[in-house]
């Protein structure tokens, strides 16, 4: 459980620098997703999933 928070934290830490250091470009990625068709976004989640499953799986390993 205390991975789980620790990974919430570290989300939270890079979705703030990103907000905090470059409100433009967060403004620009928020209107190209809502623009971006379902399956385009739903590909690339499933990528970032994977890819996020295997950094982690690697990182225990």
């Amino acid at each position: 459980m205390d991975d789980l928070v620790a990974a919430l934290g570290l989300v939270l830490v890079i979705e703030g620098v990103l907000y905090a250091s470059a409100p433009p470009l967060a403004k620009a990625m928020m209107k190209r997703g809502i623009e971006a068709p379902d399956g385009q976004l739903r590909a690339l989640g499933l990528f970032l999933l994977a890819a996020g499953v295997g950094i982690v799986w690697l990182a225990r390993t």
